[in-house]
């Protein structure tokens, strides 16, 4: 009897898109099982039945190899692999790449930084599902100065979109001498849309840059701005772990 398996699932795996991105193109009708629209929970025969995604058929024998890539995301870069207006997007950064891959979690386009790429669809659920607390840090410049009182807010949640943001932590890098802006390294464990300048912004401060170093204790590093580099073995096996969300977190370890 044949294995089955929900369609999200099986998208993902064969490299279509995350397993998030996956309900969303069912739930939009552009999904389809042996010629009837497909709905969300589905179970389906990888190999046997016949599923379309539009008009490109997807198989269980199609499942490309698996690729993980980290991408210095240069500012002024959408996190979209296509663009109707023709902005300039991720997939123009790795088109050299013979697989189909797609971001894990954004980065808004003012931003920059350290970007996740992959076809695992396994993998890029676990990076960004909530409640796995991945830890990710960010190099932060805002106006003006920052007090001890807008770090402590910061640190303890602020709400956002009608909701607490979780625990951060915040630590003060430099200061210039006017006194009229400061840098910051910044970790959470949440990836809520345009997180980092909401929060700062409810806590009456402007973010002039911002640039994401780690995720889940893996590092940028020297990587150059618009380039990318494949993910070692032992960074894909950190960032797949379990991390524990009851452990306090050092952000020097981090840095």
């Amino acid at each position: 009897m044949a294995q089955l398996v929900r369609l999200q699932k099986m998208l993902a795996d064969c490299g279509v898109a995350s397993r998030r991105k996956s309900e969303e193109l069912i739930a939009a009708g552009r999904v389809r099982v042996n010629g009837k629209v497909a709905q969300i929970g589905d179970k389906v025969d990888p190999y046997n039945d016949k599923v379309y995604v539009g008009r490109r058929r997807v198989t269980g024998t199609a499942k490309p190899k698996l690729r993980y890539i980290m991408l210095n995301k240069p500012r002024g870069v959408l996190t979209t692999m296509s663009d109707e207006r023709g902005r300039r997007c991720v997939a123009d950064l790795i088109k050299d790449i013979d697989v189909r891959l797609y971001p894990v979690g954004r980065l808004d386009r003012d931003s920059e930084g350290m970007l996740l790429m992959t076809n695992d669809g396994e993998f890029a659920n676990h990076v960004m599902h909530p409640k796995k607390h991945v830890n990710k840090v960010y190099r932060v410049t805002v106006r003006p100065n920052i007090n001890d009182e807008q770090v402590a807010k910061l640190e303890g949640g602020v709400v956002i979109d009608g909701r607490k943001t979780a625990p951060a932590q915040v630590r003060v890098v430099s200061r210039d001498k006017d006194n009229e802006r400061c840098v910051l390294e910044v970790v959470i464990r949440e990836g809520r849309n345009r997180q980092i300048r909401k929060m700062c912004a409810a806590v009456g401060l402007e973010v002039t840059l911002l640039k994401r170093t780690a995720i889940g204790g893996v590092k940028l590093g020297g990587l150059r701005s618009g380039m990318y580099r494949d993910l070692t073995d032992i960074e894909v096996r950190k960032l797949s772990a379990d991390p524990n969300p009851n452990e306090n977190f050092d952000i020097g370890s981090l840095l």
